[in-house]
């Protein structure tokens, strides 16, 4: 088993500062992952939200290029708040891929020297084999919202949640009968508090898809792998004109 770091910082108010940060300085020999190059789909934006999945293809040619292949085991990370490491978590095993750590407190919890620079790792051969029982797309979710058995999380910061504010993706809300989970607060350490544990099914959105996946790595260590992504999250329903409260 070969060890591949995998540097997922970004800046949404800036695209090319991730890769800026990386250059500057990262995990010797690892390789970079940008948010929307790698990461998403930019093509099928805004229609499908911010930052729509990629295709197969298009990841497993990201993933060859960052060195990721069958046998490697992943250690992805970011500025600290989970959400580049997090996202590139949840899209290796959405195609097959278990083997991935994440830093806790991203490039903080490194303490050797740094790499300038970007030469990245070894190419490898990434094959991948797409589920699809860790989705909830959009028409399903509003087909049942009013399912008790589906509880839907909100990832947002809880401003945005309660509609005080909404600077990305009016109107202000949230998706009805959501249920706020910070991602913020799980990345500093709050636990998933335990009744949600215990809901028959999960689902999480945040804003484009990215930080809901801070909150399904958290219930993915309590034992809630089943948890699922609504992938287009408040900024497709939004853009869809469907019901918010």
């Amino acid at each position: 088993m070969r060890y591949q770091f995998a540097d997922c910082r970004f800046d949404l108010a800036d695209p090319e500062r991730g890769r800026q940060l990386y250059e500057e300085g990262h995990v010797p020999g690892a390789s970079f992952l940008e948010l929307e190059a790698d990461l998403s789909d930019m093509t099928r934006a805004p229609a499908e939200g911010r930052h729509p999945l990629p295709d197969a293809s298009s990841f497993a040619a990201s993933a060859s290029a960052a060195g990721i292949g069958a046998d490697v085991h992943v250690v992805a990370y970011d500025d600290g708040s989970r959400a580049g490491a997090a996202r590139l978590w949840w899209l290796l095993r959405h195609f097959g891929h278990e083997q991935v750590s994440l830093l806790r407190h991203g490039l903080a919890d490194w303490f050797g020297e740094l790499e300038v620079g970007s030469p990245g790792g070894p190419a490898a051969l990434f094959e991948p084999s797409e589920r699809s029982d860790d989705v909830l797309e959009r028409d399903e979710l509003r087909d049942r919202l009013d399912d008790p058995d589906l509880v839907v999380l909100d990832a947002r910061a809880p401003e945005r949640f309660l509609g005080e504010t909404e600077p990305l993706d009016p109107p202000p809300g949230r998706i009805p009968g959501a249920i706020n989970l910070p991602f913020a607060r799980i990345a500093a350490g709050e636990a998933v508090p335990p009744e949600l544990l215990e809901a028959p099914e999960l689902v999480a959105y945040c804003g484009s898809g990215v930080t809901a996946c801070v909150v399904l790595h958290a219930l993915a260590r309590e034992g809630r792998g089943d948890a699922r992504l609504y992938p287009g999250s408040y900024s497709e329903w939004t853009r869809q004109r469907l019901p918010v409260e």
